[in-house]
Order: structure tokens, then sequence, then C-alpha cells
């Protein structure tokens, strides 16, 4: 049976707003098309991880005091997760370790969190601990060519710049600072956002890119994933987007 493996990044201290909700998706739709789902959980004091050795890499959102313990933790890992990015690992990061992966992350006190330096952009919060980019989101994705509508849910205070290649255009929220056009970032084997929710339940077209991205990856094959029923998901698609769309 194929299989793919997924690492779990600190389950325990990353998981704001059912983020973990992402890595079940991907489960439930790999064994329904009758694929295998690995699931390792990595967390502080774990065993040293390799992250080359596993098809997706999965990190959720956390607050900032969660980013500055678990920075020194994760920098320790820097070329092996450089290694992993380059050989084509598939890394969805959410919220706080999106902020991660970039240079720094300033706080709103000036404080910095050292980042992976792994992309060039940088995070930095504002002042006002009550003024956050938070509510309801949709952007446009190119996925593979096609145009799609991903939905989701944004709250964050820090803004992020130097962005080279989003994730999607905005068209109803914030986006990666107030009032920007666009959100995340975007590479074929990188996406990171702000958008929770969980992401990939409200987006199985999201889901299913990564998943045949994944499997094509691993076993050097063009797959063409068997259809599931996503009657439910996409009315609930629909009525959303009908909703946020006409605000």
């Amino acid at each position: 049976m194929k299989e793919l493996k997924i690492l779990y990044l600190y389950p325990d201290m990353l998981e704001l707003y059912g983020d973990y909700g992402n890595i079940q998706v991907l489960k439930y739709r790999l064994e329904s098309r009758g694929y295998s789902c690995v699931i390792d959980r990595y967390s502080l004091e774990d065993i040293a991880p390799d992250f080359t050795k596993y098809d997706l890499v999965f990190a959720g959102g956390g607050a900032d005091i969660e980013q500055n313990i678990l920075s020194n933790d994760l920098i320790k890992y820097k070329e092996n997760i450089k290694q992993a990015i380059d050989e084509g690992v598939f890394f969805l990061l959410i919220c706080g370790a999106y902020q991660l992966f970039g240079k720094y992350y300033k706080d709103v006190e000036g404080n910095i969190i050292n980042g992976l330096e792994i992309f060039p952009y940088y995070t930095e919060a504002i002042e006002d601990r009550k003024k956050r980019c938070i509510g309801n989101i949709v952007i446009d994705v190119n996925l593979n060519g096609n145009s799609s509508k991903v939905i989701g849910f944004e709250n964050h205070g820090g803004q992020t710049f130097d962005i080279s290649s989003p994730f999607g255009k905005v068209l109803v929220g914030n986006g990666n600072k107030f009032n920007d056009e666009f959100e995340g970032f975007f590479q074929k084997n990188i996406i990171a956002t702000y958008l929770h929710g969980p992401l990939l339940a409200k987006n199985p077209e999201l889901a299913d890119y990564i998943i045949k991205y994944c499997l094509d990856r691993k076993y050097d094959e063009n797959l063409c994933l068997e259809p599931l029923n996503d009657n439910f998901e996409n009315l609930c698609r629909e009525q959303l987007l009908n909703r946020f769309l006409s605000q």
C-alpha cells in the first residue's frame, strides 16, 4: 500500500483555532482513496527528527510566547529543514509557523524572535495589542494554472513584509498586513499562510493539491486522484463565498 509520512511539529504548542484539523483532513482524504497515512509528532525534548524522511511537514499557529520558546529549538534543525525543502518535501505552515520560517518576528515590546531565515520575509507586530487583522478572509490562488478561491480565518497582529511570492490575492480580508493586496507565501512545495479555520477543511481542492504533489514526488508518477464526494463541503463553500464576497 502506498503511503505518505507526515511530521506534525509542536502539536502541544502550535495548535490555535483548530489547526490540527488540517492533519485530519489529509489523513481522511488519503485513506478514502486507499492510501496509508503515517503521522509522527515532534515537540520539545523529543528525539530529533530527520525532515528529509517525510513527505509533508506541518506546523500550526501559536502566540508570541510559544514562538519565543520554539524558535531556539527549531533553529537547531535549520540545515536539515533547508535540505528537506531543497529535496522537495512539502511544508504547510500556519500563522506563527509561517513567521518563524522568515528572517525574524518583532513582538509588541520590540523584542526580536529569530527566525530560520529560510525565506526572505520578516514580521513585525504593531504596538497596539488591540489592533489585529482578524476575520474571515478569501483569497484567489493559482493551483497548477487553475484559479481557486481559498477561504479561511485570520487573526494576527504581526505584519509580514517583503513577500516575493504570495500565496494568493486578497478578495476579502487583510492578508499579510492591514489592507494588503496579497496573503501568505507560496512556492511549489511551500504554503505559508495566516489562514486558520482549519484551512483544508474549507478547501478540499487545496488539500488535494498537496496530496497529489506529495504522491507524485514520492512515487514519480503523475497520479490522477480519485474524486471524493465533496458535495457537502462544496455546498458550505458556496454559502460562505456568497456571504463573504457580497459584503
